[in-house]
């Protein structure tokens, strides 16, 4: 089996998370600062090794207090835990360009499985004759089983912020020759 690796293209993907704000609407962040790839069979991702980092202190919500309030130990304690990482153990097609991606997500020093839905999205030769495939990948996770703990409530006793982030990430990989 010929063996391909491929490196995530930072300029063209994009990691995203939302997160529910006073029970009513949602708010949306990214993580600016990112690596990973992905080892494959070469003409198929089926069985693929993927792994990825985040760069914590890179989170953005376009408001630099909250930012700065995620980055504390309130959060995502990125002093003390500068990296979110995930290893896959799992990629398989489920049906047409659609994958199940299963593996360890480390986040806040705290490792626990994750399932991620993914979608192919094609491959295309750039301009300098680099193979580039796309895939579009979401899943759901538990803030409070990673640790954040937050708790503040509103007045009427909700939580100011949800329990479930939705992740979704927009990935470019290029080939490696």
């Amino acid at each position: 089996m010929a063996v391909t690796k491929w490196i995530v293209d930072p300029e063209h993907s994009e990691v995203k998370f939302k997160i529910k704000h006073l029970v009513i609407s949602s708010i949306t962040g990214s993580f600016n600062n990112f690596e990973g790839g992905a080892t494959s069979d070469l003409n198929n991702f089926e069985s693929a090794e993927i792994h990825f980092s985040l760069d914590v202190s890179s989170i953005d919500t376009n408001v630099e207090m909250r930012d700065d309030h995620l980055k504390s130990s309130d959060f995502f304690d990125a002093a003390q835990f500068p990296h979110i990482t995930f290893q896959s153990n799992y990629f398989h097609k489920v049906k047409g360009d659609n994958y199940k991606l299963s593996g360890l997500l480390t986040l806040k020093g705290i490792t626990k499985p994750i399932e991620l839905d993914a979608e192919y999205g094609g491959s295309e030769r750039d301009a300098e004759g680099n193979l580039r495939v796309g895939f579009e990948v979401e899943g759901r996770l538990s803030r409070q089983e990673y640790g954040l703990n937050y708790m503040q409530l509103t007045d009427s006793g909700g939580l100011v912020i949800g329990e479930d982030v939705k992740l979704i990430a927009s990935i470019q990989l290029v080939k490696q020759s």
